[in-house]
Formats: C-alpha cells, sequence, structure tokens
C-alpha cells in the first residue's frame, strides 16, 4: 500500500470534486431516485457519505490526540443525518464532506507522521485511515454517478491507490460459501497481475509465474475494484473484461457488496 498520505489526500478531493458536481445539479425528484444501491435513494448514499465525513472527522481528531474513538456517539450522528430531508441530506453532505477533506488537506508532514491509530482493530498511519475513506468515498460516488450514466467508471488516480489496498478488504468482502478456485487477474490502467484466491478468507496477492491457477480474468483495475465491492454485474460490466477458464458468475457471486 502507498504510504504517503499526499496522494491519497489529493485524490480524496478529487473525488469530493466529482461528487460535488455530480449532486450539486440534482432537482428534487432525482434525490429521491433509487441509487445502484437497491435499498438506498441517491440522497441516501450522500447521508450515508456526509455521516461519514462527520464521523471521519472525529475520528481524525482522535488519532491526532491519540485518545480512544468515542464510538458511543455514532447512532446519535446516524439518526440526525436519517431525520433530514432528503434536500437537506444533499446539501449538508457536501458540507461535512469539503470539511472532512479541508481537515485532512491542513495537516501539517509532522501532524501525519504522528498518526498511528487503532481502528476496529487495524493499526493505521495517514495514509490508511485516509485510504479508508478514499476508498468509501469514491465507491459510493460511483454509485451516485452509474445512476445518472450507466458507464460511469470509477475515478482512475483513486482506483489507483485503493487497489494497494484490496487485499485487505477482500478478507471480510469475500464470501466464498463453500466455494474453492485460484484465478489470475491481469488489469490495465494501471497494469496489475495478480492471484486470487477463493477460500475462507479470500485472498489477493502479486502473481507468480508457474502457479497453478483454474483460469484467468482481464480487466481494468477500476473494474476489479467494483467486482470487490459488489458492483460489477453484468449491465455495468466494461467490453474490456474478459474471462478464460473461469465463469464471471461464479467469481461475481464470492462478492456480494456491502
Amino acid at each position: 500500500m502507498a504510504t504517503d498520505p499526499r496522494p491519497w489526500i489529493a485524490a480524496l478531493r478529487n473525488s469530493h470534486e466529482r461528487l460535488a458536481s455530480l449532486a450539486g445539479p440534482l432537482t428534487a425528484e432525482q434525490l429521491r431516485a433509487q441509487s445502484y444501491c437497491t435499498d438506498w435513494s441517491i440522497a441516501q448514499v450522500l447521508s450515508h457519505l456526509g455521516s461519514g465525513a462527520e464521523i471521519g472527522t472525529l475520528t481524525l481528531a482522535s488519532a491526532l490526540a491519540g485518545t480512544p474513538l468515542d464510538r458511543e456517539a455514532f447512532p446519535a450522528i446516524w439518526d440526525t443525518w436519517n431525520n433530514r430531508s432528503p434536500e437537506a441530506q444533499a446539501a449538508d453532505s457536501l458540507t461535512w464532506d469539503e470539511e472532512n477533506v479541508h481537515r485532512f488537506e491542513a495537516l501539517t508532514d509532522a501532524e501525519l507522521d504522528s498518526i498511528h491509530f487503532d481502528f476496529f482493530g487495524m493499526e493505521l498511519d495517514a495514509a490508511g485511515l485516509i485510504g479508508l475513506r478514499l476508498s468509501e468515498h469514491v465507491m459510493h460516488t460511483w454509485d451516485v454517478a452509474v445512476s445518472l450514466d450507466p458507464a460511469a467508471v470509477v475515478a482512475p488516480d483513486a482506483a489507483r491507490l485503493v487497489v494497494t489496498q484490496l487485499a485487505r478488504v477482500l478478507r471480510f468482502a469475500g464470501k466464498p460459501s463453500g466455494d474453492s478456485f485460484r484465478v489470475r487477474v491481469r488489469t490495465v490502467d494501471p497494469d496489475g497481475d495478480y492471484l486470487l484466491e477463493v477460500a475462507d478468507p479470500v485472498t489477493m496477492s502479486d502473481w507468480v509465474p508457474g502457479t497453478d491457477a483454474d483460469g484467468e480474468i482481464r480487466m481494468p483495475t477500476e473494474a476489479l475494484l467494483r467486482l470487490a465491492y459488489g458492483r460489477l454485474d453484468a449491465r455495468h460490466t466494461p467490453a474490456g473484461v474478459s474471462a478464460d477458464g473461469i465463469d464471471l458468475a461464479r467469481v461475481r457471486a464470492v462478492f456480494p457488496g456491502f
């Protein structure tokens, strides 16, 4: 995983600007329309990102102060966001999101270097902490974008970074349900070559020549991310995705999304 936090902050800024350009012009009717998430409207996706920004700002303050995160504050934050109107959810989400990004941008190098934070059992440095927010942000921004443009993709600058932490995500995103196989995954933009092992847990590592595999998949890096996050259904699978020796539907079934 890339450990310099500044590129992660820059990618988060770009994702915020993309989200603002998508959400800002939406009408009341569009805000109430379904997003890619089956159970959420576009406004509810924005509310989720807004509450995440508020909680993320609290998390950053705890990380800088070296104090435990007050998780008991979360339910009240979620309740407040859930009780807002769709219009308020959208507007307040962008306000909080801007504030959260600005807080990261304002950190000095010394402050960034000082971050070593225990987050639900994960020891995170600054890049790790920002990476959690970036991965959530870009995927939910895509949830909004694809509801407006079926050909939408995950932002390339973010995809290049988020893929470096994907192995950690797969351990809880993958649900093999008794299935097991090994598949080589070759990506472009950027180029990557991985071994995806579906077992308990699901893992991903760099491909080693000579390794046995049940098949091979070729895809853009952003499509690999969407596969892992349960967002590569047949309708939203780009033409650049191909599979040999393995049924892509079988691989999709391992990643139901979250």
